[in-house]
């Protein structure tokens, strides 16, 4: 058997990589607001938005690098109900 080496273990907790992807994106388009996400329900949709805003998910941290809502949008009669969110930087260190 083989024996691969590296420079040191993953990290105990690793970041989601489907968020992690996300965040790639969104940061590479600044300011821009993006669909990111449908939820089977509105409430799932905000709190899904509510995580992001508040960095519960690691990807998006720090807390207010990046703006979420939920939106409910109906089309051919048919609502769906997803999660736009956009990167907007790092907050102000010094507030």
């Amino acid at each position: 058997m083989a024996v691969k080496f590296i420079a040191g273990p993953p990290p105990a907790r690793q970041k989601n990589v489907k968020h992690a992807l996300i965040v790639e994106q969104l940061k590479a388009h600044p300011n821009q607001w993006a669909e990111i996400q449908q939820k089977e329900t509105s409430a799932r949709a905000s709190s899904a938005a509510q995580a992001i805003r508040s960095a519960q998910l690691s990807s998006y941290a720090p807390a207010g690098s990046f703006q979420a809502i939920a939106r409910t949008v109906v089309e051919n009669n048919v609502p769906r109900f997803v999660v736009l969110a956009r990167y907007v930087g790092r907050p102000d260190r010094a507030a």
